[in-house]
């Protein structure tokens, strides 16, 4: 074993030893940097007990770096010792390294005036440990997911307030600008919600790969790939490179798209050149699709930044934008009399201002292009992309066909159907920052193998989803009637808003439910399955769609979004509860599984 100069008093942990060890009894694999090849890690207790809980080991794992032939050192200064002891159940054993390291040693204070600690890989195995894997997981999702609820907020606030201004305009102008929003999101998140979720699984897994080769003294750094403050170098992710550029290549194509077909698109949504929201939906379109390239960018980004569990510089770089976005509309809608054209230029600059931030912040820690084209992984984009892109395919083409039913019905239907549904989406996306946050974790875990943490993030998710989905139901139905008077004045339009409290609140529980099988499916990089589920849900869903406004009204069209929320979550339940899907973890005991496999 290589050996490294010690500083005076202090602690060396042979063995690694870990407060990780939980109810499931297992231990994860430790990385190369932590092993017998390479020197101690002199740090303090703080540090080094950061770098146990990163890096807790396998004994059950037979392949495992440490077998009972090897085994690691952590160096804590003497002044440390009782409050890492108190948390990790130290002994004190004798000073000298030992090559034999199958031998027991015996137990005495180290000349030094430490204590060192040597411990085989049986020995481990009888380490008590009254700290549990659950708080720590738990801990970890609240602190990832709390940052990505407020950016999941930030924008689709927003989104309310540009709805309201309009809505000031008059009726017509909120229909017609409903219209357009609608396609383009239709036409813009058919690309960029695949890259952000599959950067999001694809750069988690990157960074557990790469970090077998960090050195220790960049794992003292950055334990959790919190964003770096620049001195300790750039990492070269060929995953981030990857998501960019294809970013960059799919915003101009959707600019282009929308540019050149907005006539032919606003015909499909059912508003032909005689219709009197076609001038105004048209020229809201033409304007909107400036903004694709940083709109699809910014997205990619958010996916890359959450791969790397950091949600807070997101939220800093959207709060930013947005912020400017707020102080403009009534800036341009009203004081330069601009009205819905200056609504659009509005999200466009606090798009842009968005992505260029993130881009900023992202040059801090990661190199953004590699030195050769041939590093890009477009082969793993593509094929889960691909998934993806027919899954996302099939959310879009419900909810452009229940828009335009919707539309079909006349402009104050249609004013009334674009309130409900921002709010309804607005409150739903809530929860959807608690799917990124569990997708995020579960792709880093499961490339650790680490079932067990797994199982217990899936189980306290899903209850905290339900919780979560209640929670809003009950506030939405208490205050949504008042809430609708803040988008529109017109007492006919407030009439039809009041008859979709029950959709905008009931399905709650449902929405939050299924957006986060969404992210479960995502995390395992369950692709396959998410798209093809979603193409069967989407083809009854829209199925019911066709016929069932034609006979209800708009009730039939708020019908239809409930049905395929509901499928898309019963379609997750139906996964999870499988034996033979990547969730087998969650059904009998892992020991016995593995023992098995």
């Amino acid at each position: 074993m290589a050996a490294a100069q010690l500083n005076a008093g202090g602690v060396v942990i042979k063995g690694l030893l870990t407060g990780r060890t939980g109810n499931s009894g297992l231990w994860n694999q430790a990385p190369p940097q932590l092993s017998f090849r390479r020197p101690r890690v002199n740090c303090s207790w703080k540090t080094c007990a950061n770098v146990l809980r990163q890096y807790p080991l396998s004994v059950n794992e037979p392949k495992g770096l440490f077998s009972s032939k090897t085994h690691t050192q952590c160096f804590i200064s003497g002044a440390n010792q009782q409050q890492l002891s108190s948390d990790y159940n130290l002994q004190s054993f004798n000073g000298e390294e030992d090559p034999t390291i199958l031998q027991h040693e015996p137990a005495t204070p180290s000349p030094n005036g430490g204590i060192l600690i040597h411990k085989t890989e049986n020995e481990l195995k009888k380490i008590p440990s009254s700290q549990s894997d659950v708080p720590d997981i738990r801990r970890e999702f609240v602190m990832l997911s709390l940052p990505a609820i407020v950016g999941q907020a930030i924008e689709p606030l927003v989104q309310l307030m540009e709805t309201a201004y309009i809505g000031r305009l008059g009726t017509l102008e909120l229909a017609s600008a409903g219209v357009s929003i609608t396609v383009f999101n239709t036409i813009s998140k058919l690309f960029n919600i695949p890259l952000l979720s599959v950067a999001t699984s694809f750069v988690a897994e990157d960074i557990s790969k790469n970090t077998s080769r960090v050195s220790a003294t960049e794992v003292e750094d950055s334990p959790n790939h919190k964003p770096f403050d620049g001195s300790g170098g750039r990492q070269q992710l060929s995953s981030v490179s990857t998501a960019l550029v294809l970013a960059i290549g799919i915003g101009i194509f959707e600019a282009l798209a929308l540019l050149s077909g907005s006539g032919f698109l606003l015909n499909l949504m059912g508003i032909p050149r005689a219709s009197p929201m076609r001038a105004t939906a048209q020229q809201f379109l033409v304007l909107r699709a400036l903004g694709a390239p940083a709109f699809v960018v910014s997205l990619a980004l958010q996916g890359i930044f959450r791969g790397f569990k950091d949600t807070k510089t997101p939220v800093f770089c959207l709060g930013f934008g947005n912020f400017t976005a707020i102080l403009l509309f009534p800036l341009l809608m009203y004081h330069f009399g601009l009205g819905v054209s200056g609504a659009a230029i509005s999200t466009i600059m606090s798009q842009y201002m968005v992505t260029f931030a993130m881009i900023y912040y992202l040059n801090k820690r990661v190199v953004l292009l590699p030195p050769k084209f041939g590093e890009l992984q477009f082969g793993g984009y593509l094929k889960s992309g691909g998934f993806l892109i027919g899954r996302t395919l099939a959310v879009l083409l419900t909810m452009t066909l229940a828009t335009s039913m919707a539309a079909r019905q006349g402009p104050v239907a249609m004013a009334a159907h674009q309130i409900c549904f921002q709010v309804w989406l607005a409150v739903s996306l809530l929860t959807d920052a608690l799917a990124a946050a569990s997708q995020a974790l579960i792709a880093s875990y499961l490339s650790r193998g680490d079932y067990g943490t797994v199982k217990e993030l899936t189980q306290y998710v899903l209850k905290l989803g339900i919780f979560t989905g209640i929670s809003l139901a009950a506030v939405l139905g208490v205050s949504f009637n008042s809430l609708s008077t803040f988008f529109t004045k017109d007492t006919e339009v407030l009439k039809i808003v009041a008859t979709g409290v029950l959709f905008v609140s009931a399905s709650q529980p449902i929405n939050a439910l299924a957006f986060i099988f969404d992210g479960l499916h995502y995390g395992a990089s369950d692709f396959p399955y998410a798209a093809r589920s979603m193409m069967l849900v989407g083809a009854i869903s829209s199925t019911f769609l066709l016929y069932a406004p034609a006979i209800f009204g708009l009730p039939g069209v708020w019908s239809g979004l409930t049905l395929f929320m509901g499928l898309r979550m019963m379609a997750g339940f139906i996964r999870i509860l499988s034996k033979d899907s990547p969730w087998w973890f969650l059904h009998g005991d892992l020991k016995k599984a593995k023992l098995a496999g």
